[in-house]
C-alpha cells in the first residue's frame, strides 16, 4: 500500500448543535477544536446542524404531506390538456 495517502481514522465528538447531545464515534473528518469526553480523555469536537437526535423523522415530529391535495392541484392546473383528453 502506498504510504500518506489515508485519512486518519481516529475517536471523535459529534456534537449536534441544535439539540445539545453530544456522541463519541470514529470518524476520518478533521476538526481544529478539541473537547474532554466522560472518560477523562481529549477528542476532537465536530459541531454538525442536525443529528438523529434532533432529525424529525426520529424524534417523531414530522410532517405527512397531504398527497390527495397535490394530484388536485396539478389536475386543475394541466385542465383542459393531455390529461383530460380520453
Amino acid at each position: 500500500m502506498k504510504k500518506d495517502i489515508h485519512p486518519n481514522y481516529r475517536t471523535v465528538v459529534f456534537q449536534d448543535v441544535s439539540a445539545g447531545t453530544q456522541f463519541l464515534t470514529k470518524s476520518t473528518v478533521a476538526s481544529k477544536e478539541n473537547v474532554k469526553w466522560e472518560d477523562g480523555n481529549e477528542y476532537p469536537l465536530v459541531k454538525v446542524d442536525i443529528s438523529s437526535a434532533s432529525h424529525p423523522f426520529f424524534t417523531g415530529k414530522q410532517k405527512f404531506v397531504d398527497a390527495a391535495g397535490r394530484v388536485e392541484k396539478f389536475t386543475r392546473k394541466f385542465q383542459g390538456n393531455y390529461f383530460s383528453k380520453k
